[in-house]
């Protein structure tokens, strides 16, 4: 027999977001047993447990940390909480009328009505299979963070002598996590004229180890039938390889750090309207889709560069779906964010004058590298803030703080607007 529960909010997804969501519910008002989290794993954390690599919390502890450390900051202010969570948990569906469909090896099939949802799924890795790279299907090729749990989690080497295919954060920290194992990486070779990472992740992870960064440049070829025996780089120019620029590399291990795509089969499935760009749910300034009661937050909205920035996120959306719960739905007129000028997408996509807070925050990324520009906002015509930049870079996210008073001081204007500038 189905199992029904009745909950407030429930939060799919454990890692992270999940916690800090839910967390920041409970300490905004919202009963503790009225909070249920759903996690497919057999653990609270996500994907932080496998990254056992320094550098996180700087923002949110002042102090840094590694992945699991991080995760279990949260993870005990959950449980000193007492927020109710099931693990081993997968959500088979979300209806628009925010039931939640999932099964578990302990409850079977059961449904959760909720009065809201925050969606928390994080992200996943781009496939060999999306990237259309010629050649046979030879064991020795990983998705770079398969690799990173094999090595950290379950003790594996994946292989000895190794290129990596992308500049993403996980590829560049796995570059440097193989090295440190004893394995060869002999080059790290990105499609793009700029690396997909953060600027001290090409620092420490590859400069330090002296593994070579070729940019403009991916695989054209992979040899070898049961196992990679070795690969063939091209220098690419206008998306397409190079004749004549082939180099050979001999190696037994192939990992792919090509892009990361928000997790949001259920999204669609429940009909949230999502951004042909970022791939993640279009929100308002409340972080709330275009579904009343259903908020998203962290990578599975928008792909983050650093976890402190998806807690604080999360944190904002578990308030608003607390303030959702208590208040009710805030009918306000919304005007659009339009991006310009290299600015690729921004997040929140719609904003409420009305229904703004002290502050609103928007995050955004480029679509190149820019230096020595203005981040401009507009709202109408009129310029509500403005911050010069030496140096943006797609694989760093900008955020920027508008005032709430600003936007409520210009009740005409019909949109916002964030822009680049010469400085």
């Amino acid at each position: 027999m189905e199992n029904k529960i009745t909950k407030s909010l429930v939060i799919i997804g454990g890692g992270p977001a999940g916690l800090a969501a839910a967390v920041a519910a409970a300490e905004n008002g919202l009963p503790a047993e009225d909070i249920l989290i759903l996690e497919r794993d057999g653990r609270l954390g996500g994907i932080l447990n496998q990254c056992i690599h320094n550098g996180f919390g700087l923002h949110t502890f002042k102090e840094e940390l590694t992945g699991p450390e991080y995760a279990a900051r949260f993870e005990e202010r959950a449980k000193a909480l007492h927020i109710p969570y099931k693990l081993g948990a997968m959500v088979l569906s979300i209806s628009p009328e925010k039931v939640v469909t999932a099964v578990s090896r302990e409850d079977g099939l059961f449904t959760v009505e909720a009065g809201a949802v925050i969606l928390a799924m994080g992200c996943r890795e781009r496939s060999r299979g999306a990237l259309n790279i010629p050649g046979f299907r030879p064991a020795g090729v990983f998705s770079a963070g398969t690799a990173q749990r094999l090595v950290n989690m379950e003790g594996y080497m994946p292989g000895r002598e190794v290129v990596i295919l992308g500049s993403g954060d996980i590829g560049l920290i796995m570059a440097r996590r193989m090295t440190l194992e004893g394995a060869k990486v002999h080059v790290v070779a990105e499609l793009q004229p700029y690396s997909g990472g953060l600027k001290r992740n090409i620092v420490q992870c590859l400069d330090d180890f002296g593994i070579p960064l070729k940019l403009s440049h991916t695989v054209v070829d992979i040899q070898g039938k049961e196992r990679v025996e070795g690969i063939t780089l091209a220098r690419v120019e206008n998306g397409k390889p190079v004749p004549g620029t082939e180099e050979h590399y001999d190696c037994d291990t192939l990992l792919l750090s090509c892009g990361l795509l928000p997790e949001n089969e259920l999204s669609r499935a429940a009909g949230v309207a999502l951004s042909p760009i970022t791939s993640g749910p279009l929100v308002n300034e409340s972080l709330e889709t275009s579904i009343p009661g259903v908020f998203a937050a962290g990578n599975v909205l928008h792909v983050h560069d650093l976890v402190d920035y998806v807690s604080e996120e999360a944190g904002a959306a578990g308030a608003q779906a607390a303030a959702y719960l208590q208040n009710g739905e805030q009918d306000a007129p919304a005007i659009p964010v339009h991006c310009e000028n290299g600015v690729r997408y921004t997040v929140p996509a719609t904003v409420r004058p009305a229904c703004a807070g002290e502050t609103v925050t928007i995050r955004f990324r480029v679509g190149g590298v820019f230096k020595n520009k203005k981040i401009a906002v507009y709202l109408g015509d009129t310029c509500i803030f403005s911050r010069k930049r030496p140096v943006l870079a797609p694989g760093e996210m900008e955020t920027v703080r508008l005032k709430g008073a600003d936007l409520r001081a210009h009740p005409d204007a019909s949109c916002l607007t964030v822009t680049l500038e010469e400085a």
